[in-house]
């Protein structure tokens, strides 16, 4: 399947997801998981991007951005992956690439899937059964949006802030998004748009992508005719 035109209208979320080439390791200290997330905070300020949520695993890191301004993640993933290679290869006497590609990326209507992609993100390392709670795993934004934690990196979204009014109300009705997992359904519809890089959301919401961009970020149904104002 020929691959999508990237998508990334301003002010749009999106979930990013950037492997290590063949799922080799890329993250191998605590150290290295430090530097990613300086780059991050630095670079994400530099190109105008917000960071909503985060979680660095073994082998790839997912992120919940919006950015304001035109390519400002492909700008951001780019320079932290350069940044973050030369630092990678020198520290372990390597070479060659570390990532696979380009990095995956999906639109995300916000107030449909948003939070549950915060909680997708977040629960990652206890579906992977590294900890039994997502309090118990350090290299996520579970502590700053859970139990308010202090970040120079992260940024709430609108929909996270709606949760109360105030710090205690929101972090009490975050947690509680937590008492149950993401359900398989919307783990495989999570997994199978980030990985084609379709949007995810509501019928109206992809048309309205689909009319801003004059590009597809849907999944072509079986005998659907092509609409050739849509890049494919």
């Amino acid at each position: 399947m020929a691959r999508l035109t990237r998508v990334a209208p301003v002010g749009v979320p999106q979930h990013i997801l950037q492997r290590g080439n063949n799922r080799q390791v890329c993250f191998a200290s605590e150290e290295d998981m430090k530097a990613y997330l300086n780059w991050l905070k630095e670079l994400s300020l530099k190109h105008q991007v917000d960071v909503h949520a985060w979680v660095l695993m073994t082998n790839h890191v997912h992120l919940l951005c919006t950015p304001w301004k035109e390519n400002a993640i492909s700008r951001m993933m780019q320079s932290i992956g350069r940044l973050y290679v030369r630092y990678y290869n020198h520290t372990y006497q390597r070479s060659g690439t570390l990532w696979e590609g380009r990095f995956k990326s999906c639109l995300v209507q916000s107030e449909r899937y948003l939070l549950e992609l915060y909680r997708y993100i977040e629960l990652n390392p206890v579906r992977a059964d590294m900890v039994d709670d997502p309090s118990d795993y350090s290299w996520s934004s579970y502590a700053i949006n859970a139990l308010g934690v202090e970040s120079e990196l992260q940024t709430p979204h609108p929909e996270y802030l709606a949760l109360g009014k105030s710090k205690n109300e929101r972090l009490s009705n975050y947690r509680d998004l937590f008492k149950a997992h993401v359900g398989t359904d919307l783990l495989k519809k999570i997994r199978e748009n980030i990985n084609k890089g379709l949007a995810l959301g509501n019928e109206r919401f992809t048309s309205q992508i689909e009319a801003l961009t004059k590009q597809r970020v849907t999944a072509r149904k079986p005998g659907r005719p092509r609409n050739r104002n849509i890049e494919t």
